[in-house]
């Protein structure tokens, strides 16, 4: 019985390995040709589809981690990349002191998007549910 139950883990780890294997060659070509054209120097995106049904292509640049959403239709949607707290812009972190005192920053994200252009999304912590606010590189909010 025993050996029987350690053949079938196996051949279930072997599944979902081969599952995995196979989920990354179903990014669609036209997403991996848009991928190419926006981003020419990078060689090893990984992939994945989050659960908009837009595909997700995480790469580093200059030691920095980078997430690219596009559509199934191969259409960038946005690139954003995690900053330091130091690395917001000084109007945003007085806009933040004013509006948001007491409140701690769990995550910040540059992000440049297709249709909002440029912004940065702070993430506040708080019970719950954390809390986003989009800023301008200027302080005011999207």
């Amino acid at each position: 019985m025993r050996i029987v139950t350690i053949v079938l883990l196996l051949l279930l780890i072997s599944l979902t390995a081969s599952c995995q294997n196979a989920y990354k060659t179903e990014v669609p070509k036209v997403v991996l040709v848009s991928f190419e054209v926006k981003y020419p120097d990078e060689k090893d995106p990984d992939f994945e589809q989050d659960s908009h049904g837009y595909w997700e292509a995480h790469f580093k640049k200059k030691g920095e981690k980078y997430r690219a959403d596009f559509n199934a239709d191969g259409i960038w949607i946005e690139t954003e990349n995690s900053i330091k707290d130091k690395e917001i812009p000084a109007a945003i972190q007085s806009a933040i002191r004013k509006e948001f005192p007491e409140m701690k920053i769990a995550e910040a994200e540059h992000v440049m998007h297709a249709i909002k252009g440029e912004f940065y999304d702070i993430e506040f912590k708080q019970k719950g549910k954390n809390r986003d606010v989009e800023y301008r590189k200027d302080g005011s909010k999207l």
